[in-house]
């Protein structure tokens, strides 16, 4: 931002594809100049969200809802240090063998398994949000099974998924993503996390940069972002997946499942995993060994599983 917002303008709950289309209408409107706007999920049970829209002041708020002609909620933004009070909210999360916990939380680290510091900040992603958790448990239960050795992470954030894995694995990780401010605190995460050296980070648009082409095919592939560009970038993922490997799709609701799972079968994947967290998916893919090859599907029990421990509502589909 450019300017320190004073002032926002709050939307009606909507479903989350009107909340985008609402939220794109405000960033390409001619006449609105928004400080930045957020969508945000209102409630998980109904599926609903909200859009917020920032300015520098109440004028500038109550011209940009004239111009969209629609209502709205103006209010003065809360003289607040965000990023403490988030801290301070942000309990550790466990999530299979992985462990999140904020700086404040440092001393409540488990003995056992990949323990990783991660501050809510200036990008996205601590782990507590449902989509992370769920690439985490993802991730979890392939490394039960495989040692993936080229890993890629596309929309970073702040490099949460990246650093599990280099950490699990103890082999590099590249991550990238459209947001330098990302890229950054990806970098200084893998820094105080101590694995700066199995870290890389890079600036990048989409799938077409060098550094994503050179070091492909990848055993392992992280697409946390959204349903809409997981399914303009089916073709380009499916393409960068080694044979035997896995790709961990997120950043989509149960609504959005069945398009989305469409769109990589239509690629040759298989699908090997669903977890869900809440209304929020993380789903697995497979490039099967062989062409034609059907992926076996995991475990022999019954397809979806309640799991309780530290983590109620969370549920896999096998």
């Amino acid at each position: 931002m450019t300017a320190e917002a004073r002032t926002t303008l709050t939307f009606a709950s909507a479903a989350l594809e009107a909340a985008q289309a609402l939220a794109d209408r405000i960033d390409e409107h001619p006449a609105i100049d928004a400080l930045a706007v957020t969508v945000n999920e209102t409630d998980e049970v109904r599926a609903l969200w909200n859009v917020v829209a920032y300015f520098p002041d109440e004028a500038s708020a109550a011209a940009a809802r004239d111009a969209l002609g629609l209502a709205a909620d103006i209010a003065a933004v809360p003289d607040v240090d965000w990023v403490r009070k988030s801290l301070e909210g942000l309990a550790p999360v466990a999530a299979g063998r992985f462990y999140l916990h904020g700086s404040h939380d440092r001393e409540r680290r488990r003995g056992g398994g990949q323990s990783l510091e991660i501050d809510a900040g200036t990008a996205f992603g601590t782990g507590h949000h449902g989509t992370t958790a769920g690439c985490l448990l993802a991730l979890d239960h392939i490394l039960k099974r495989q040692s993936p050795q080229r890993i890629f992470d596309l929309g970073c954030g702040t490099g949460v998924l990246a650093i599990a894995a280099a950490q699990a694995t103890r082999r590099p990780v590249l991550a990238t993503d459209i947001d330098p401010e990302a890229v950054r605190v990806t970098l200084e995460n893998a820094r105080v996390n101590a694995l700066r050296p199995l870290t890389r980070a890079q600036t990048a648009a989409g799938l077409h940069h060098p550094v994503i082409r050179r070091q492909a095919p990848y055993d392992l592939i992280f697409a946390n972002i959204l349903a809409r560009p997981l399914a303009a970038l089916a073709q380009g993922l499916s393409t960068l997946l080694a044979p035997g490997g896995h790709l961990i799709l997120s950043g989509l609701t149960r609504e959005q499942l069945r398009w989305i799972k469409a769109c990589y079968l239509a690629r040759g994947l298989t699908h090997s995993r669903t977890i869900f967290m809440g209304n929020w998916v993380a789903l697995v893919m497979t490039r099967p060994e062989r062409p034609g090859a059907k992926a076996k599907r995991p475990g022999s029990g019954p397809g979806r599983l309640q799991i309780t421990s530290r983590a109620p509502g969370w549920e896999l589909d096998a």
